[in-house]
């Protein structure tokens, strides 16, 4: 999915880059059940992605190296203080539409950062609004815990780093 958005942003000149920024500890982890795969494989596979796709992606660890837990509205006050010749958008699914009561400051992410909301099936999403296939990181981790191939749901780096690593059987 990530590769799809950020390939689409970039053909439709949405934005000049796109920075890939996987959170380091959710904020929202007990409260959602979701459980994410470690940090360090997730980094890896966000830049094995980018190489596949576009020299206009990259990948920031930068919250590895902020406080914890991760809130969105901080990480990108992050890159506007220390990336002043650069303008941030936040990038995310409609599938959070009905968690945006509980982020951290959502009407500062809207003043400063512009959201872009792209479409998921089977959510509701902004009118206009181009609506991607109904895949997920986490039910591609869920249809690899069940041995079911998810090789055409990545790119070919990425799905040659999970499947000769053994995840998630590690």
């Amino acid at each position: 999915m990530h590769a799809w958005v950020s390939t689409w942003l970039l053909w439709t000149d949405q934005v000049d880059a796109v920075w890939l920024v996987p959170v380091y500890q959710h904020a929202f982890e007990d409260r959602h059940g979701k459980r994410l795969a470690p940090y360090t494989d997730r980094m890896a596979w966000c830049a094995e992605m980018a190489a596949d796709v576009d020299a206009r992606i990259q990948v920031s660890d930068v919250e590895s190296t902020l406080p914890t837990p991760s809130f969105t509205i901080d990480t990108l006050r992050h890159f506007k203080a220390s990336h002043p010749e650069h303008s941030f958008r936040l990038v995310v699914g409609s599938d959070v539409i009905p968690q945006l009561p509980d982020w951290r400051d959502w009407a500062g992410i809207e003043a400063e950062f512009s959201p872009i909301i792209v479409g998921r099936a089977g959510y509701d999403s902004p009118p206009g609004s181009v609506v991607f296939p109904g895949i997920s990181s986490t039910e591609i981790r869920k249809k690899l815990r069940s041995g079911v191939d998810v090789g055409h749901l990545l790119t070919a780096g990425v799905r040659e780093m999970i499947y000769s690593s053994g995840w998630p059987t590690k």
